[in-house]
């Protein structure tokens, strides 16, 4: 699998951002994830989107992370926030979204992020599953879905 820095609005990206929100919303019964991004947010050194492709050449797998400082929202000074992470049904299983995780973890760390925080929710156990055994622990609501009941942030340090 091909590995590789790509514009959040590269038509790739933006094919497999729609997949992410049919599957969130059949999970959740609604519209998808409607936090607001842009493709600024995830450009160098203030963040990174990358997507995996297959030896076909076939978009698979997408992740990325942005700048957050304190604010509102419950972010603190240092934060990097995961977005977007998603591989394809019949490319899960051969450790992608873990690659992908550790990549965007060096990438934020060396970029002078001391936090990686992420915002989940009840009805994706695997990703669940990923987050914990990435060394990832439950912490305060923050983000867009602070304030809804089936949501679950992470966060993991990186120094």
């Amino acid at each position: 699998m091909n590995i590789q820095p790509t514009p959040y609005d590269h038509p790739d990206a933006v094919a497999l951002d729609a997949e992410v929100q049919a599957e969130y919303a059949v999970r959740y019964d609604d519209e998808g994830d409607v936090t607001p991004l842009d493709a600024g947010m995830f450009s160098p050194p203030r963040g990174l989107y990358l997507l995996a492709y297959d030896p076909e050449g076939r978009p698979v797998a997408t992740g990325g992370w942005r700048t957050q400082d304190k604010n509102d929202e419950g972010y603190e000074d240092g934060d990097a926030e995961l977005k977007r992470m998603y591989v394809v049904p019949d490319a899960r299983g051969l450790g992608l979204a873990r690659r992908i995780l550790a990549a965007l973890e060096a990438d934020a760390r060396a970029a002078g992020r001391t936090r990686m925080v992420l915002e989940t929710g009840t009805a994706q156990p695997e990703a669940v599953a990923l987050y914990v055994s990435s060394g990832y622990a439950s912490c305060a609501k923050f983000g867009h879905y602070r304030d809804y009941d089936n949501s679950l942030c992470y966060a993991k340090p990186l120094a």
